[in-house]
């Protein structure tokens, strides 16, 4: 097994992500050539998608391999929580033509604001045009994309027949080129392209080049970069929860209250902007056992005190995730961290029965990173419940408790659990 092979393996492992049971598909037009030919986009997925997944095949009119991709995308099932966003040709005045550049001599991957330098003139190979997105084409791309915010786009040309370093998520980079075949590669550091422009415009998003292997692609080749590209869709993929609330009525949050002011000295019951992650593992067997402990909201064993131990989420032994908890409402999980931290237990009895079970695992990995993205949690801060000392965040006022700690996921499970983590493509914001 090749080393990209593997790598592609292992990200897989970790990211899952089903398809949809649907997948609705809608055409706009998102702009005209110079020459007044529409410039269409298919979303191919639902509406309601929160991650967006761009994907260009042609720019430059003489290079028509994309648009075999892109005819494929176009009969996909995203996953649940994706849509693709299909613009099958950006420069239609330049494929009339058979020509790299647009009706105005313009290089349109040379016209888009970040590092825009003027050059040459109309018709030069590389002519980036009168100033940054003077091009109608360049324009409406670039109004696409401030409007559909999408998580990663994909622009192919040819015919270099690589993945092209583009300054964007590596993890995402090398897993196309190991699905594709492509290597990744560098090019020069070129103005005015329009994944520079993405890259250092949106933070926390990607976009790159693949450069298709010339004329035509073929069957065998289309397909293998549409499968490429689906799967940097299931990465993106926001993990499925299934809603399982315990109770947590007006006594359980005052109880909360109550123990905020004991333990952290404010007066409230809600979590405000989490800082940390905290995985634990259930010490049982089986979900209904776990969640039954918190729901019954009785004094813990161990402090004696209300409210009873939660978490905001349980992932099963079989990775379905349970949300138990309102992110906006702590739960008490940690000793010390209660105040700023989100809990995720996971059924099991040990470290080694939930790092070993893969489905479990890369449920837990693909909720955390989500988690991550959704409030900007940082990978040192997703912690075992028995790092909870160690955390820069920790607090605690009662004197006897400051010590406290827990034996599950210790922190030589966590650095294997965090170096997964860090393969992952990076965390994205919720839009």
């Amino acid at each position: 097994m090749g080393l990209l092979h593997a790598f592609a393996v292992l990200l897989a492992a970790a990211t899952g992500g089903g398809p949809a049971p649907e997948a609705a598909a809608a055409t706009t037009v998102v702009g005209h050539s110079e020459q007044g030919r529409p410039i269409r986009a298919v979303r191919v997925g639902s509406a309601k998608a929160r991650i967006r997944v761009l994907v260009v095949g042609t720019l430059h009119g003489n290079e028509q391999g994309g648009r075999e991709v892109v005819a494929r995308l176009r009969k996909a099932r995203p996953p649940r929580g994706v849509a693709l966003w299909i613009v099958e040709d950006l420069n239609p005045d330049g494929t009339a033509a058979n020509r790299r550049q647009n009706a105005n001599l313009v290089d349109l991957n040379r016209n888009f604001p970040y590092r825009w330098q003027a050059a040459g003139r109309p018709g030069d190979q590389n002519y980036p045009g009168s100033g940054p997105l003077s091009e109608p084409e360049s324009k409406a791309a670039a109004e696409l994309v401030e409007r559909i915010k999408p998580r990663v786009t994909v622009w192919y040309h040819q015919a270099l027949r690589m993945v092209v370093d583009s300054s964007g998520d590596p993890a995402l980079e090398r897993l196309y080129s190991a699905r594709s075949g492509l290597p990744v590669r560098d090019l020069p550091n070129y103005h005015g392209t329009a994944s520079s422009w993405q890259n250092h415009t949106f933070r926390g998003d990607t976009a790159f080049v693949v450069e298709l292997p010339g004329g035509r692609l073929g069957r065998s080749v289309a397909a293998r970069n549409a499968g490429a590209l689906m799967s940097l869709a299931r990465a993106v993929a926001p993990p499925r929860e299934v809603r399982k609330p315990i109770p947590f009525g007006s006594d359980r949050k005052q109880q909360m209250r109550e123990y905020a002011q004991r333990h952290y000295g404010f007066d409230d019951y809600r979590l405000r902007k989490p800082k940390v992650i905290v995985q634990h593992y259930t010490a049982s067997n089986s979900f209904s056992s776990a969640w039954n402990t918190f729901a019954s909201n009785q004094p813990d064993v161990e402090l004696h005190e209300l409210p009873g131990v939660c978490s905001h989420y349980i992932v099963d032994r079989d990775g379905k995730i349970y949300k138990l908890v309102p992110l906006s409402i702590m739960c008490r999980h940690t000793v010390g961290l209660n105040w700023t931290s989100i809990g995720i237990e996971h059924v099991g009895t040990s470290d080694g029965a939930v790092m070993g079970n893969r489905r479990q695992r890369r449920a837990s990995l693909r909720l955390t990173r989500a988690l991550q993205g959704r409030y900007g949690i940082r990978t040192r801060n997703v912690i075992g419940h028995n790092e909870n000392r160690s955390s820069p965040y920790h607090r605690e006022r009662v004197e006897r408790l400051r010590s406290q700690t827990h034996g599950d996921f210790r922190r030589s499970t966590m650095n294997s659990y965090r170096r997964l983590l860090n393969r992952l493509p990076a965390p994205s914001s919720v839009r």
